[in-house]
């Protein structure tokens, strides 16, 4: 299979996240899947693709994978694989899914952290119910949800999740082993002759609850002088910690041989997390023989027989977790050890991978079988039109999408493209704003349509690009730029094709105005693109404020009715049938007392075309639905290959 793993965090990160993620990926890899993994930060190495993101603040250790649903569309279509697995919830996990659904490939979710119990660590408890709803909605786009314990999978049910499955963990015995017993360590520590040592591993963050661990130490030292107490990671609090726990030698972060060491120079493992769906650390410390001391539920609920392999205290219950770490300075020489270390003997991953691999086989086996699938790019053919009408892209603006753009361009044919105005924005140019290689890229693939497909262009200027006005009529080959253009349908029907700038007053007798008009919609859309990152945060749709005003506002209102019916009348003067414009951003298909009004929209919001088909009917298409549909019909043109397909037996295969 070809598999896709989503996620924010990967090796070289030093969690238990990113260790399951390379364990998983690498036993993928040995049984001869495809793995390609999207993270975020990490150096860029073969099978990997990085995502934008950003640092949490105040967390530096942490990143946020930021939306790049362009991206992953793009990857996916020309690289379709057979499954996708999405390990985070953050805005990148939220485009990932998205982006499947809309091309028809299987997701599944992993629930790796307790988003929602870290709200109480951190002071933000009321939060809880809405973090909780947020991922719900996020893991119900989700084919399947992927969780580590039985508990963990109980809880996810009982709050309402569906088709959750249990995927558990494995430890290396092989890497964590009493053999990597390291004297001169020890010594480094300050452990010599029979000195005990207390070792906790993991983020040094409050959602950790170190703060008990730090008590305990504090404990046992009273109880036995000589104990060293060692504390192995890194986090935001780490500086903290060390400044009022001077006895406690915090050793940073340890990877691989050299965090095995740390484990088994150790005697008793303090595991006092609350917050946990597994807790790898757990596993890894018992694999090293150590006396461990957790809380009951996750992977020590699994896994730890109290009293025989390991101790552990009631969920919640601090007093008894400190009792249980001075109680296993008693056990640190007895065969508690040797029990911990045969328990999990048999948790190697390659169970974990079993389990992982059936799983994704399963819900991919709706999508058909994987040679079938990966032709899905092949099949995705460009669709005919007579005509294309587009307006308003705005190239030198940072809000224009024009990755959406050309590639709904990539995706199209026709006979005659018609650019209805605004499609360079000069006023935000001369404002100082960036021409970007992208921009560029829209040019390109414009001047390859003529040149390739033999379209023909026209270019109607708007107010945005008005400095055309001085040029026209011009014309370079099968290229024209107008003020106006009339266009005749296949049908017989007349259309009056302007941008529509000139029926705006403000535009045409207060040029002033409107350009600080201009002005006001860029700092709105600065606004609005802030907005979003923080609804994207809540799992919400695009939200478009501009789109609002111009519904609530009455005046706003008033003037698009206005400024439609004077379009209309014009169009009416000139004898034609219909009008096609822009300029106001506002999609539209209707009939206006006989005459037909369409407005092409734009790509800053709307992401909106109008087509002629080659019977002259026309019509008003949104990209997200275009793309949706020319990935639908793929997969059913696969899966209808699928069905007449004849093996060699001659038994034609199931659908």
């Amino acid at each position: 299979m070809r598999i896709d793993i989503v996620t924010d965090t990967f090796a070289p990160d030093v969690n238990g996240v990113a260790m399951t993620l390379g364990r998983l990926s690498d036993g993928l890899r040995r049984r001869g899947h495809i793995v390609h993994i999207i993270r975020t930060g990490g150096a860029k190495k073969a099978g990997e693709t990085r995502a934008a993101s950003i640092r949490l603040p105040g967390y530096k250790e942490v990143r946020v994978g930021l939306p790049g649903p362009f991206k992953l569309r793009k990857r996916w279509l020309k690289r379709r694989p057979d499954a996708i697995y999405v390990a985070t919830e953050s805005p990148l996990g939220i485009s990932a899914i998205k982006a499947a659904q809309v091309l028809g490939i299987p997701v599944a979710a992993g629930f790796h952290t307790n988003f929602h119990q870290y709200m109480e660590q951190y002071r933000l408890g009321g939060l809880q119910p809405a973090t909780m709803s947020y991922l719900k909605r996020v893991h119900s786009r989700a084919a399947v949800t992927m969780a580590p314990t039985p508990d963990v999978v109980e809880m996810l049910e009982r709050e309402g999740f569906s088709n959750v499955a249990l995927l558990g963990r494995g430890v290396d015995t092989g890497l964590f082993s009493p053999a990597r017993r390291c004297e001169t360590l020890r010594a480094e520590w300050g452990a010599t002759g029979g000195s005990p040592v207390a070792l906790v591993v993991g983020r040094v963050a409050a959602e950790k609850n170190l703060s008990l661990a730090m008590e305990c130490f504090r404990r046992m030292r009273e109880k036995v002088p000589d104990l060293r107490c060692v504390c192995v990671g890194d986090g935001p609090i780490r500086e903290q910690l060390a400044a009022r726990h001077p006895f406690v030698h915090f050793a940073g972060v340890r990877t691989g041989e050299d965090l095995a060491r740390h484990y088994a120079s150790a005697d008793v493992l303090l595991f006092p997390s609350e917050t946990e769906t597994f807790g790898n650390v757990l596993l890894e410390g018992m694999a090293s023989g150590l006396v461990t001391v957790s809380y009951d539920y996750a992977a020590s609920g699994k896994h730890v027989a109290h009293g025989i392999n390991g101790l552990k205290a009631k969920k919640g219950d601090s007093t008894g977790f400190a009792e249980l770490a001075n109680d296993a300075l008693r056990r640190w020489q007895g065969e508690m050890r040797e029990q911990a270390r045969d328990s999990v003997v048999t948790l190697g991953w390659d169970k974990v991978v079993d389990v992982f691999e059936a799983k994704l086989g399963e819900i991919s086996d709706a999508a058909g079988p994987p040679q079938l699938t990966r032709k899905l790019k092949k099949k995705c053919r460009r669709r005919s039109y007579r005509t294309i009408f587009i307006s308003d892209v705005h190239l030198g603006t940072p809000d224009s999408k024009v990755h959406e753009v050309i590639d709904f361009l990539q995706h199209t044919r026709c006979d005659k493209l018609v650019l209805n105005g605004d499609i360079i924005d000069g006023w935000a140019l001369r404002r100082g704003s960036k021409w970007r290689k992208r921009h560029s890229r829209f040019i390109r693939k414009v001047l390859k349509k003529m040149e390739k497909d033999d379209t023909e262009v026209i270019y109607c200027r708007g107010n945005h690009d008005d400095i055309l006005d001085r040029f026209l009529p011009l014309a370079f080959g099968k290229i024209r730029f107008v003020k106006e253009h009339l266009h005749e349908g296949a049908d017989g029907k007349r259309y009056l094709v302007v941008h529509g700038d000139g029926f705006d007053s403000v535009s045409t007798n207060h040029k002033w105005l409107a350009w600080l008009g201009a002005v006001g919609y860029d700092t709105l859309l600065v606004i609005n693109r802030h907005y979003n990152r923080l609804r994207s945060w809540c799992g919400k749709e695009h939200f478009s404020l501009s789109k609002r005003v111009k519904a609530r506002v009455k005046s706003a209102v008033s003037f698009v009715d206005n400024y439609e019916r004077q379009l209309q009348q014009f169009a009416r003067r000139r004898h034609c049938e219909g009008i096609i414009c822009g300029h106001i951003h506002t999609p539209e298909d209707k009939d206006i007392d006989g005459v037909r009004y369409l407005n092409s929209g734009d790509w800053v919001e709307s992401l909106t075309a109008i087509v002629e088909h080659e019977d002259g009917r026309m019509e008003l298409i949104r990209y997200e639905n275009f793309i949706g549909e020319l990935a639908r019909e793929a997969h059913e043109e696969i899966r209808s290959e699928r069905r007449t397909a004849i093996p060699s037996s001659g038994v034609p295969l199931p659908a």
